[in-house]
């Protein structure tokens, strides 16, 4: 229940700081300045949950690399199941937070993720999902692999900095969600748009997982 708990947690922080920022910003990207800060918040989220819950859940917040982590024979279907269940519970407590701080700020919206303008298609956001999320979950299973030794005592920060890249790769499709209690819980509280291709940010990064564990499965020693 600990573990469970701490994953619980940490999606919560990630949410309400991540998304935190990018609503204080107001992110964009005709503003380049609100994308590397954005960026950069849920980067940092991910490092100081790495080595606060790493110990005791691995921190993954994230059910991609929960799905990863799993199919690379790392941990039961049941542990894998309770940490996604926990990790949307803990996204809808950092959306609710959120939204609470919002509605009595002037503020609007909880950083839901959506197709970021016309000229982005349904199969492009998609594949910038599958593509990204892949690179991120990669690089949680090599990082965090025994067979890299010392290295992998780094592995929160080259995760966090990984993630960091990532966003600013693809903020400027899909303002970036490689993780779908991330998108989930904000889409449920902006509804519209966001929630009519929720769907995009749960497949794409469930086959961007599972493709790499199939790339970890073939390059590890």
């Amino acid at each position: 229940m600990k573990k469970y708990l701490a994953e619980m947690f940490g999606t919560m922080v990630l949410v309400l700081m991540g998304c935190g920022v990018a609503v204080s910003l107001g992110c964009n990207n005709e503003n380049p300045s609100t994308v590397i800060g954005t960026a950069m918040a849920f980067g940092l989220s991910v490092v100081a949950m790495a080595y606060t819950i790493g110990g005791i859940s691995g921190c993954h917040i994230n059910p991609a690399i929960t799905l990863g982590v799993f199919l690379s024979g790392r941990m039961s279907g049941k542990d894998a199941a309770g940490y996604m269940v926990a990790q949307v519970i803990g996204a809808f407590i950092g959306s609710t937070l959120l939204y609470l701080l919002t509605m009595n700020a002037g503020l609007s919206g909880t950083g839901a993720n959506d197709l970021q303008d016309a000229g982005v298609t349904v199969l492009g956001g998609l594949l910038a999902e599958i593509i990204f999320t892949c690179v991120f979950v990669l690089v949680v299973l090599g990082t965090t692999s025994t067979s890299n030794g010392a290295t992998n005592k780094f592995a929160g920060l080259a995760i966090g900095l990984s993630l960091v890249l990532i966003h600013l790769a693809c903020i400027r499709y899909t303002g970036t969600s490689v993780n779908p209690a991330r998108s989930i819980a904000p889409a449920f509280f902006q509804g519209g748009a966001a929630l009519q291709h929720l769907w995009i940010f749960i497949a794409g990064p469930f086959i961007g997982a599972s493709c790499a564990a199939g790339v970890w499965k073939m390059i590890e020693k």
